[in-house]
């Protein structure tokens, strides 16, 4: 194997790649973790749409299906308390003009509205809300790496830290990264705005070596990075690692229905856009006719924690339910979606980068230099 893949990162996670599978939400699963890990990069888990009992039942099985390292990634939102609010009473701040336009359009879409739906999982805690109880299993589940999104992991840090796991953020400007450090973050993830799900504003090429020459800690590139020669590019700029979304959905392991996976492999680098329509944050999907209808409409949608219930309460669970329905259930995809071609398994998209961004960094030239004499 050729060294020019193995970071500090690497060694410090005792990992054989610098290749990360982003924690998307109920997505990325055991299976696809598990994959990931045993192809020697890191998996991460999505367990942010969970509750505590969940997220302990996928940590172990993920934990009977590999032995290597894996993380756990939970959003944690700026300006919400998480110590729990039940979906019930977040639905009663929900105002009746946005209640009223989201059953209109369930309507128009075939979605049944009746008073066991409206009711649907109000005992639970609303998302982006539920992290205390999260992170308590996580530490006693003893996971080596956490990756906090949508917010600062300074509330968990020292408790992480006092377990030996690795702390990473996801931030999608120089700012967020800089405060994220300030805060104890081990790893600053720095995600372009042509990532899929949640993300900012800022492009990829621009704020990878803005966030490097900011922070003093390993930085993982995300955000439109699919092959060996975003690895290869992100190696060469200094990052760590890359955290790679898009391309692990359409796996064989990813936690999304068939008709999903091919909507990934028909969409072209345009198809994503960007839609409050589900989380109340800008979030990077296909669009579909929940995503248009939303557009259309004369109201926008609410913030987080606001927009997923009321998503939830007229839709379904994060409108996924992992295959859910066409034209309604989210999909997300970043603008290297237009690379993806196929449905493959995940531990061949790990050997294929690793095998492209090698033979790319193992002597490189640029294009029309002739070879050395």
């Amino acid at each position: 194997m050729s060294r020019s893949l193995r970071t500090p990162l690497c060694e410090r996670l005792e990992i054989d790649f610098p290749i990360f599978s982003a924690g998307m939400g109920p997505i990325a699963g055991p299976e696809l973790v598990a994959a990931v890990s045993n192809a020697g990069g890191l998996g991460v888990l999505g367990c942010t749409s969970m509750s505590p009992e969940q997220v302990r039942a996928v940590i172990r099985r993920t934990q009977e299906l590999t032995d290597r390292p894996f993380g756990v990634d939970l959003i944690l939102p700026a300006r919400i308390e998480q110590d729990g609010t039940k979906i019930s009473d977040v639905a009663e701040r929900i105002p009746i003009g946005h209640r009223e336009t989201a059953a209109r359009i369930a309507t128009e879409l075939g979605v049944e509205q009746s008073g066991e739906s409206a009711n649907r999982g109000t005992g639970r805690n609303a998302l982006g809300t539920d992290a205390e109880a999260q992170v308590q299993v996580i530490l006693e589940e003893g996971v080596p790496v956490f990756v906090g999104a949508l917010g600062s992991p300074g509330s968990v840090v020292d408790r992480f830290h006092e377990a030996g796991a690795v702390v990473m953020s996801v931030v999608g400007n120089t700012k967020q990264a800089v405060s994220v450090v300030k805060d104890g973050a081990d790893v600053v993830i720095a995600q372009g705005t042509e990532g899929g799900g949640h993300t900012g504003h800022v492009g990829t090429l621009a704020l990878l070596p803005q966030v490097l020459d900011a922070v003093e800690v390993p930085v993982v590139a995300a955000g439109g990075i699919g092959d060996g020669r975003g690895l290869a590019a992100a190696l060469v700029m200094g990052c760590e690692a890359v955290w790679v979304g898009t391309r692990f959905l359409a796996t064989e392991e990813a936690g999304i229905a068939g008709w999903q996976k091919a909507g990934l492999v028909a969409a072209a680098d345009q198809s994503p856009v960007i839609s409050r329509a589900y989380t109340g944050k800008r979030f990077r999907l296909l669009p579909n006719q929940w995503t248009e209808a939303w557009e259309a409409a004369d109201l926008d949608p609410l913030p987080m924690p606001l927009q997923p219930v009321l998503t939830e309460l007229t839709i379904g669970p994060w409108a996924t339910d992992r295959g859910g329905r066409e034209g309604i259930s989210m999909n997300g995809a970043g603008n290297i979606v237009g690379l993806v071609k196929d449905v493959m398994p995940a531990a061949e998209v790990v050997r294929q980068m690793v095998a492209d961004a090698t033979a790319r960094l193992d002597g490189f030239r640029p294009p029309g230099t002739p070879p050395p004499t």
